[in-house]
């Protein structure tokens, strides 16, 4: 079989050698489009919307590297993808462009597509036996007093700007809120906090310090593993490396690393994003003030319009197959469009209209590895919007909401900045 950078199952084909229902390169751009680099960057949405008037339902594209790839954009075809893992593994060891070498093990994608001894990485049998020690471990935590800490720490990041009653809540809150309260919940020292989230965010981010910054994480996450054999606690480490699956070392560590890259990364998105909505659109933040509003009616519209993973990696199809008219081959990747997905016309003609009760949205992805910390997320996000509101009275944005720009990455879009002014308050109260 030929590279498809020469020419196989992917997009890159010419139109005369295409096999049926295989998309060609675009005349008009020149090529296979990329989900990297300066334009995605800028309009993510853009790209989708030009894909799926190209290519419909499932387009190609190219990954960092120009790694090809499927793009799943329709919320059917995700949902199809998603919840049926005997045609769409996510055991990346199936991966043909992995198995042919075309793949180098230093690669950026690797942090994020690579095999690795965790529940995400594996179906059946042995997912149901890792994700089980991970939802039970999270269940606890869940109902062990989180929203104590996520108010601790939201105080106590609030208290180094209170006085000046201007901030940035992306860099001075958002950014690191999520990240103090896991190191609290896995019984890291607080002092790990804004390291681990800087380089939990390089890591989603790519590039060529993604493989550094993930072997930093592996790092502090090994030294934690060795002190909570000798030192157990109530905490999510020491309960992995207790529980009745009998985790090995590296399954331990593979899932500290999961949870700690996953939570922190899609909850200060969110969070942010969901500051974003309130601070822009006066009827959210008054009706929400007021009490006429659900704070998780926020989050559920945040999570339809804009979810905190844009685009999900990845599934590799076990068979040769057809989705959405294109002829999918065994052992391509497909990455998964859950922003694409939830603003699919063909569910959502009018993207304006209310979906407020609906949790049909693809944010938490969906069948066997849909994300199983969504209630820690949720504690997290509403005890730190409710502690900030409560603390900052007047608090307004201090710029344009269209100047609230944001930085897309192959796989999430991060606000820059939420300026915002308020009425100065002493720290503490």
């Amino acid at each position: 079989m030929n590279s498809p950078s020469e020419y196989g199952s992917y997009a890159g084909t010419p139109p005369e050698t295409a096999p049926a229902g295989c998309p060609v390169r675009s005349a008009a751009s020149g090529g296979i489009t990329r989900l990297y680099g300066p334009e995605a960057s800028v309009d993510p949405h853009g790209i989708y919307a030009g894909l799926r008037e190209q290519y419909g339902a499932v387009a190609p594209v190219l990954l960092e590297g120009d790694v090809p790839a499927w793009l799943v954009l329709g919320y059917r075809e995700n949902r199809r993808v998603l919840d049926n893992p005997r045609q769409f593994t996510r055991d990346s060891r199936i991966w043909r462009d992995w198995e042919e070498g075309r793949i180098e093990s230093t690669s950026p994608l690797i942090q994020m597509l690579g095999w690795r001894p965790d529940c995400v990485s594996q179906d059946g049998e042995p997912h149901r036996r890792l994700r089980g020690a991970v939802t039970d471990n999270l269940q606890a935590l869940a109902g062990r007093g989180i929203r104590r800490h996520v108010t601790h720490f939201a105080n106590k990041q609030i208290d180094a700007f209170a006085g000046s009653g201007r901030a940035d809540l992306v860099a001075e809150y958002a950014e690191y809120l999520p990240m103090l309260v896991l190191t609290r919940l896995f019984g890291l020292g607080e002092g790990e906090g804004r390291r681990l989230a800087t380089s939990c965010a390089q890591v989603i981010k790519g590039g060529e310090d993604a493989l550094h910054h993930n072997d930093v994480i592996m790092q502090v996450l090994a030294e934690l593993a060795e002190r909570k054999r000798d030192e157990p606690g109530s905490d999510f480490t020491t309960g992995l490396m207790q529980h009745q699956a009998g985790l090995d070392h590296e399954e331990v560590l593979s899932h500290l690393r999961l949870v700690l890259i996953t939570a922190h990364t899609t909850t200060s998105n969110l969070l942010a994003r969901v500051l974003q909505l309130l601070l822009t659109h006066s009827s959210h933040l008054s009706g929400l003030v007021s009490g006429q509003l659900n704070i998780s009616a926020v989050v559920e519209e945040v999570m339809w319009n804009t979810p905190p993973l844009a685009v999900c990696p990845g599934r590799f199809a076990t068979a040769d197959l057809e989705l959405g008219g294109r002829r999918i081959q065994a052992g391509d990747l497909l990455v998964l469009g859950l922003t694409a997905g939830n603003l699919d016309p063909e569910i959502r003609p009018d993207a304006g209209v209310s979906i407020q009760g609906n949790q049909a949205h693809l944010a938490f992805s969906s069948g066997p590895h849909e994300c199983p910390g969504q209630n820690v997320g949720q504690a997290i996000i509403e005890t730190a919007v409710d502690v900030l509101l409560h603390r900052l009275p007047g608090l307004r944005l201090a710029a344009p909401a269209e100047e609230l720009t944001s930085t897309a990455s192959t796989w999430e879009a991060r606000l820059d900045r939420i300026p915002v002014e308020f009425v100065p308050q002493a720290a503490g109260v």
